[in-house]
């Protein structure tokens, strides 16, 4: 059993496709994701430009003086411009500025189009209309603290965190690297494929020399696994350090403690790679597709190219997610480093555990019983 896994191993890392997709291809992956997804709360956003008509008759204009000093404001949101009616209606037909305020006891906003600017700009309007007592009080009574009032309303934002209910906070971009961790356990797949490739005599010569020997398919399927198991195992430890440390990643939990889902994740990687390739006598092309495609669908359905499907899927088809193995993946490093909930992360490490196992004995089942008229 050891000179197999010993021989095993050292096959399997010197075929360059067994390295680059379970292992390269999701450090490139992730590296992308980082520097494109993991990057938008800290994108700039070019300053809002709007036009202000003030009333002529208006003596204490509150509401132009909060655009002034929002205008200060370090962050360059917002550019005003005071103007008259008739240029600034030219100058937003010919898009030089995105809206234009009307000031007055109660101001209004005239904008043309719908967008992120447009939207920039009716919040403002809505912050100051929600403060205008306030503000009109601190004008007349202590006009020297205006600027700080001013100020206040502007940093509101940045004085409230989103939080889970554990009382961890949340990122709107952790689903896509969760969903990311469980699309690389998948691609374990292409390691058991290997595995099973030259378990059946019919697809390679090595396994055709195998067929004859006196081992039994029960050693030599249990050694596989356990050398694609182990390959795999390390391919996602490395992977997971990388973003945790490298990458620096928003995961509130500890190395440690994700390791039991990276190891079934890993694991049921494997088994699935094992147990479709074990299915019918197809190509190596056409189970590496349909692998493929499995794998991919699983990922999409787990909220890899949008988080929103992942919610969709739990809303409308629960079931179909509860047995995702990528929706799992992804759904036990929620519970880990967002969600206080250990049972549902149990839960999903059981259902894992149970697939794996029902994938190994499929795959004993087929390839125990085949049987060739000629080697």
């Amino acid at each position: 059993m050891r000179e197999m896994i010993k021989y095993s191993f050292l096959a399997k890392i010197r075929d360059f496709s067994l390295v680059f997709w379970p292992l390269i291809f999701p450090f490139v992956l992730a590296t992308a994701m980082y520097f494109s997804i993991g990057q938008m709360e800290e994108a700039d956003f070019e300053t809002v430009r709007a036009a202000v008509v003030v009333k002529q008759n208006a003596e204490e204009d509150v509401f132009s003086d909060y655009l002034s000093e929002l205008e200060k404001d370090d962050s360059g949101l917002i550019s005003i411009q005071e103007m008259s009616e008739s240029k600034a209606a030219g100058a937003l037909a010919d898009g030089e500025i995105e809206g234009i305020y009307y000031s007055g006891d109660t101001p209004v906003l005239t904008v043309d189009g719908s967008g992120f600017p447009q939207s920039i700009l009716q919040m403002i309007l809505e912050s100051y209309l929600e403060g205008k007592q306030t503000l009109e009080d601190i004008a007349r009574l202590h006009p020297e603290g205006m600027e700080a009032a001013v100020r206040q309303m502007a940093d509101y934002s940045y004085v409230t965190e989103e939080v889970s209910l554990g009382g961890r906070t949340t990122n709107t971009t952790a689903q896509f690297f969760y969903a990311l961790i469980g699309m690389s356990c998948l691609y374990g797949c292409f390691i058991g494929f290997r595995s099973v490739m030259e378990l059946q005599a019919n697809l390679s010569a090595l396994a055709a020399r195998r067929c004859v020997s006196p081992v039994h398919r029960m050693q030599w399927i249990l050694s596989e696994t356990a050398v694609s198991f182990g390959i795999h195992f390390v391919n996602m430890l490395l992977l997971l350090a990388y973003m945790k440390y490298i990458l620096r990643l928003e995961f509130t939990g500890t190395y440690a403690g994700m390791l039991p889902v990276i190891c079934i994740g890993s694991l049921i990687g494997v088994t699935m790679g094992m147990f479709i390739t074990s299915i019918g006598k197809m190509g190596e092309g056409v189970k590496i597709g349909i692998m493929i495609g499995v794998s991919m669908t699983l990922s999409f359905l787990a909220g890899l190219m949008n988080a929103d499907i992942k919610n969709v899927v739990d809303r409308n088809a629960p079931l179909l997610n509860r047995l995702n193995p990528a929706a799992l993946i992804s759904d036990a490093l929620y519970c880990l480093n967002v969600y206080d909930a250990p049972e549902r992360y149990i839960q999903d490490l059981v259902i894992l555990s149970v697939m794996c196992v029902l994938l190994l004995a499929g795959t004993f089942v087929i390839i125990r019983r085949e049987r060739y008229d000629s080697i």
